[in-house]
């Protein structure tokens, strides 16, 4: 009887945020932890995640992460699963928590998860941004400017 080798993410990204980028100017990047059940460790520890839709805010002075999908994890016994869509809080230090409330306050800036990822120590931690949104002409120069650049590698690579 042969076992099936489930692949397993111990360190590394999980889960990144690619439109992220796109759709936003970067203002400031922040390293937080999140509150997770055990469960939700073991999917993370599978690769299962998905973060792109997802966004921080303020609810009762702390910040949370919101509409993150986490999937349950299916060897878990009936009652220790979790909701995939739930609410996660975030652990960030008091002054960078002011100052993320204050920008959002303040400034009408957002805050967009970037990437979740495993650290050295095998923690859970997310990469969140404050950010500013793109209008269309901004995103339209990103992509002329992109396609350019691989017209003229193209070229370049022809020539030589």
């Amino acid at each position: 009887m042969s076992k099936k080798q489930v692949k397993t993410v111990s360190k590394g990204r999980v889960a990144e945020n690619r439109r992220a980028k796109f759709d936003y100017s970067i203002i400031e990047t922040i390293e937080a932890g999140l509150v997770l059940f055990g469960s939700e460790v073991k999917s993370l520890r599978l690769g299962r995640a998905s973060i792109n839709e997802s966004y921080a805010t303020d609810e009762f002075g702390q910040i949370v992460l919101v509409n993150s999908n986490i999937p349950e994890y299916n060897l878990a016994s009936s009652g220790q699963n979790h909701d995939p869509k739930r609410v996660r809080r975030l652990l960030i230090h008091k002054k960078e928590r002011n100052k993320i409330l204050g920008q959002i306050k303040k400034d009408g800036c957002t805050v967009v998860p970037l990437s979740l990822y495993f650290n050295k120590k095998g923690l859970a931690k997310i990469s969140i941004g404050i950010a500013e949104g793109k209008k269309k002409v901004d995103k339209r120069e990103v992509i002329k400017k992109r396609d350019w650049d691989r017209e003229k590698h193209r070229l370049l690579k022809n020539n030589n």
